[in-house]
């Protein structure tokens, strides 16, 4: 019997929930965002893209934000 506990974080408010925790980097690919002209938050701290290859941990916060042309 195994004891399996799927990873809850917020993404830009909506509740995700997965067997593993994912990286920023699958986040973007599975939301359909490019690598560039995007800045991520986890708990409210800007995550380095140097980072963006380890994954969040369990009850993350990530704000996914993309830069727009305009004002």
């Amino acid at each position: 019997m195994t004891n399996e506990v799927s990873v809850g974080i917020t993404v830009n408010g909506e509740d995700k929930y997965y067997d593993t925790a994912p990286t920023v980097s699958q986040l973007l690919n599975e939301l359909g965002l490019p690598e560039k002209g995007i800045a991520v938050a986890v708990d409210g701290v800007v995550f380095p893209r140097g980072r963006w290859s380890e994954p969040v941990g369990r009850g993350a916060t990530i704000e996914i934000l993309t830069a727009v042309q305009g004002g």
